[in-house]
């Protein structure tokens, strides 16, 4: 266990004890500069999961996105490792994670992550803004970073894998997804371990730090992956 988290308070009460949700997130990093740096964005003050807080772009896996057009694979170690402790694994559960990651960093930026071919296949639902940008998402380069579940006792609850990926693979952007109404109403690119006055969750630091690590050690090599899950009331790591 990590010994930071030991003295962890309760989550408050919820009735809500529901089984959680698939989800995806994707971290993006931008290495061009002297100082690593990632992407966050501050939520909307109005939203019920997270108000106000900064945080990686991400949501809930569709039934849709496992089978959404892609280009190139996941690396086999992030396959096998996602498929790690979860129910009926199989190739189209790990592609609908890491697809669902590209998916909502494009709704809540406007960053698509992928190729531009002379061919787009037809796409459907919440992927048609990918079909009209002329954009195909691209799974080469996504590494798992972390993966979390969120404690009982919230209105929400997610079992969430971090991807984390270089901002040099995003090759288009949509304008104007950003404002006060969005689900993100600013975009900030911070440099990694400079967080200092971000409103952050608590498993968003633990993840910057995790990720902090794991950019030394290597970002694309098979090593554990970190898994925070509850236990009587606090976060236990485990790795998978």
């Amino acid at each position: 266990m990590n010994p930071g988290l030991k003295d962890q308070p309760r989550p408050p009460y919820h009735p809500s004890q529901k089984r959680p949700r698939d989800a995806a997130v994707l971290i993006l990093l931008d290495r061009s500069g002297p100082q690593t740096k990632v992407l966050l964005g501050q939520r909307h003050s109005g939203h019920v999961f997270m108000p106000g807080l900064h945080v990686f772009p991400g949501g809930k896996v569709e039934a849709a996105d496992a089978r959404a057009p892609a280009t190139g694979h996941l690396p086999p170690h992030v396959e096998r490792r996602l498929l790690s402790d979860v129910r009926r694994p199989s190739s189209l559960r790990a592609r609908a994670y890491a697809l669902a990651a590209i998916r909502e960093l494009a709704e809540e930026t406007g960053l698509m992550l992928g190729r531009k071919p002379a061919h787009v296949p037809a796409m459907a639902g919440d992927w048609k803004p990918f079909a009209a940008a002329g954009v195909v998402p691209n799974l080469d380069h996504l590494f798992l970073v972390c993966r979390s579940i969120t404690p009982p006792g919230l209105a929400r609850r997610y079992d969430t894998r971090f991807f984390a990926t270089d901002l040099s693979d995003v090759c288009h952007r949509i304008e104007g997804v950003i404002h006060k109404d969005a689900e993100l109403v600013e975009l900030r690119w911070t440099p990694l371990g400079h967080t200092d006055g971000l409103h952050l969750h608590q498993i968003t630091r633990l993840v910057l730090q995790e990720l902090e690590a794991r950019l030394k050690s290597g970002l694309e090599r098979d090593l554990p992956v970190p898994f925070y899950r509850p236990r009587k009331g606090r976060y236990h790591r485990d790795e998978i």
